[in-house]
């Protein structure tokens, strides 16, 4: 009956994309072809001596280190378009595959092509953000196909896009993409819904056999300048996330961001996750705004196996980022500090057990 269903979507879509296609005004390939993307490179250190936190990307200690060179390309004519992004470096190759184990951790896996001699299976040169094409149906109705960047969670891959650069763990055990067929209709100004059909595991190219995940995306906007997601992704060999996305720019200088999620493993793993962070931000000057990340993070009872405190325990952390802007040049300070439940999570300077761990960075993000 599901591939009867799915069957008729993509039909019914076909014939809608055939119908409209003799309409579109403009069909050649004289729109320009918009390039954009980031370079980023950093200093880290943990205070313990050596890495400790494990959320995702940043993880080396005491060392000037390069992220990613993102390169994206987009181009529209008439009512299609595309997006392709590719991503070089270590935050790129960070990006995990959850294979066919859900308990998976989501922090060190590699994925992609171009296998670098003798650095293992997977390891890869490159990593594909984003490779998806789209149609608008009508003004309102919009159809789009491909892998794509995950609609669930606050913070994303990109360091150009995001305002602190250590990653939290709601990110680091969240999909990073997910690749499948979604339809976006907006029924206001104000109101949009989005429904998807995607492959069985999250962050991998293509499916382990089964498109059996469904995914969701409610978007509000209650009043200007404050926009919220609520998400949903669930199927059976993965598990289900429900998550709550928003941001509220108060005043011209004030914003405040929240991210909240719960998820729960399936396909014979127990257990998930549950956490929320909150994102103040406060502009001092046009050149520089300083803001923290607040967060916690449980991991629940059961065999699942994430990126951060063992079944049953939880962590917090909060971290202090300042955004300084020189042009398309941004740098950013920034100093964290995480507090587990219990001492099985970080270790101090003599390699010993502890509760807690701290680091400084500073970063700087070139985007085009």
């Amino acid at each position: 009956m599901k591939k009867r269903f799915l069957l008729l979507i993509f039909t019914v879509s076909a014939f809608c994309l055939s119908s409209k296609a003799q309409d579109t005004i403009k069909t050649t390939g004289d729109a320009p072809l918009v390039i954009s993307g980031s370079v980023d490179t950093y200093f880290k250190t943990d205070f313990s001596g050596h890495a400790n936190i494990p959320t995702s990307f940043a993880n080396e200690n005491s060392s000037i280190s390069i992220g990613m060179i993102d390169l994206a390309l987009k181009k529209s004519v008439g009512k299609a378009s595309f997006v392709g992004e590719l991503s070089f470096g270590p935050r790129g190759q960070q990006q995990s595959i959850p294979n066919a184990d859900p308990g998976s951790v989501n922090v060190v896996t590699p994925i992609g092509e171009n296998t670098y001699a003798g650095s293992g299976v997977g390891y890869s040169s490159y990593h594909i953000q984003n490779l998806y094409v789209s149609y608008n149906i009508t003004d309102q109705f919009n159809l789009t196909a491909g892998y794509m960047s995950t609609f669930i969670g606050y913070e994303v891959i990109s360091p150009a896009s995001n305002f602190n650069y250590s990653t939290s763990y709601l990110f680091t055990n969240g999909p990073f993409q997910n690749a499948g067929f979604k339809a976006t209709y907006t029924f206001s100004p104000a109101v949009s819904l989005m429904a998807g059909i995607f492959n069985d595991y999250w962050n991998v190219y293509q499916s382990a056999g089964k498109v059996n995940t469904f995914g969701a995306q409610l978007t509000v906007t209650p009043v200007k300048n404050w926009t919220a997601y609520l998400n949903v992704v669930t199927g059976s060999s993965y598990g289900t996330e429900f998550d709550l996305t928003t941001a509220y720019q108060i005043t011209t200088a004030f914003k405040l961001g929240l991210n909240a999620a719960t998820f729960s493993a399936t396909n014979g793993v127990t257990g998930g996750f549950s956490g929320v962070a909150l994102y103040p931000q406060v502009a001092v000057s046009k050149a520089v705004t300083l803001g923290l990340r607040g967060e916690y993070f449980m991991t629940k009872s059961g065999t699942f196996f994430d990126a951060g405190p063992a079944p049953g325990e939880s962590v917090t952390g909060i971290t202090f980022t300042a955004n300084i802007k020189a042009g398309p040049l941004t740098f950013i300070p920034e100093i964290r500090f995480d507090n587990s439940s219990k001492s099985d999570l970080f270790t101090d300077g003599g390699g010993a057990f502890t509760t807690s761990a701290s680091q400084f960075l500073l970063a700087a993000v070139y985007a085009f």
